[in-house]
């Protein structure tokens, strides 16, 4: 007797092959334009990369360059639970000072006994301190003498 062969049956396929779905690509980028600017960048790279080099190699832009790359650095060495706080702040001060910018002038000057109640201003004080520490902290900074940013963040002395 002859033994019973066993087929599984494949199942049908819902989403589209890769051959599709880069055919689909294609035809979507041509329609939009892409790939006329691609081909365009592609035949004109000598000119585009001349275009380039010439205008960041100006001292501006390099300076620039330069800075940014600095700020990025000094950026990276913040925690973001600690950054988050520090721009939220900023946010609520430029508002507020934003706001009162709007408010109707007052001409009168404090006077010795308005100057006596803000010192007695518990929540003024509380959001003094922090700047006060921030401002100790940037006379600190701007005090100490200047040293090549590659060897600051490296570590390693700079001969350039």
């Amino acid at each position: 007797m002859a033994e019973r062969m066993s087929y599984e049956v494949p199942p049908t396929r819902t989403e589209p092959t890769a051959a599709e779905a880069m055919e689909k690509l294609i035809e979507s980028l041509h329609q939009h334009g892409f790939l006329r600017l691609a081909t365009d960048v592609v035949n004109a790279n000598t000119q585009i990369a001349k275009v380039l080099v010439d205008g960041l190699n100006q001292p501006g832009s390099l300076n620039a360059m330069q800075n940014l790359t600095l700020l990025f650095k000094a950026l990276a060495t913040i925690p973001p639970e600690d950054f988050n706080p520090l721009l939220l702040a900023v946010t609520a001060a430029a508002k507020g000072m934003r706001e009162n910018a709007h408010a109707p002038a007052d001409k009168s000057a404090p006077g010795i006994r308005g100057i006596i109640k803000m010192l007695n201003d518990e929540e003024l004080w509380q959001g003094v301190k922090p700047v006060m520490a921030g401002m100790r902290a940037f006379g600190r900074e701007i005090n100490k003498p200047t040293e090549k940013p590659i060897s600051r963040y490296s570590g390693k002395p700079s001969h350039a």
